[in-house]
């Protein structure tokens, strides 16, 4: 089945402000994108949870990457309303709306972890045909190097994370 080419890429660092190895590429990206610069393609490198960056913690109310469900990226916005809840929204404004045509064609996002895994890319859909043949091709790219493919879905779990926002949401986590 054809399908229209990616045009729109964003890439996410900071998710959790003490994940440093993204948001280090990230600010570089965003001073010299050069490297990232496609022709015919915006790639548009993104601080998704600058608070919690500028305080090096995990988040400051609650999970930024467990708050994109239907019920927080649509509540009344108050003034107790939690920090990453109001940053989802404003997520979900700039790159969606979520499930929408009209939503960025890929989230790249860069996470850390202290977990012996190495570089690990994340899959939450096997049936999404295109995500799957990016991974084969990063996978050949990076051959004799090992990067798994860890997939998380779920047949009833609706994902709330970050980048769950694109049609092609990707996870990579990095030790």
């Amino acid at each position: 089945v054809a399908k229209p080419p990616v045009r729109r890429v964003a890439i996410f660092g900071g998710t959790h402000g003490n994940e440093l190895s993204g948001v280090f590429l990230v600010k570089h990206w965003q001073e010299n994108g050069a490297e990232i610069h496609r022709t015919g393609m915006e790639v548009k490198p993104f601080l998704a949870n600058p608070r919690a960056v500028k305080k090096c913690t995990r988040y400051i109310d609650c999970d930024l990457n467990r708050v994109f469900d239907p019920d927080n990226l649509g509540r009344t916005v108050v003034e107790d309303i939690p920090y990453e809840v109001r940053r989802a929204q404003e997520i979900n404004h700039i790159f969606g709306p979520k499930g929408s045509d009209d939503a960025y064609d890929l989230i790249f996002d860069l996470h850390n972890t202290t977990s012996n895994m190495g570089g690990t890319l994340i899959l939450e859909n096997s049936r999404d045909d295109f995500t799957i043949q990016m991974f084969h091709y990063i996978k050949n790219a990076l051959a004799p190097e090992h990067c798994p493919v860890l997939l998380i879905e779920h047949p009833s779990l609706k994902y709330a994370t970050t980048r769950s926002v694109a049609k092609h949401p990707v996870g990579k986590y990095e030790k």
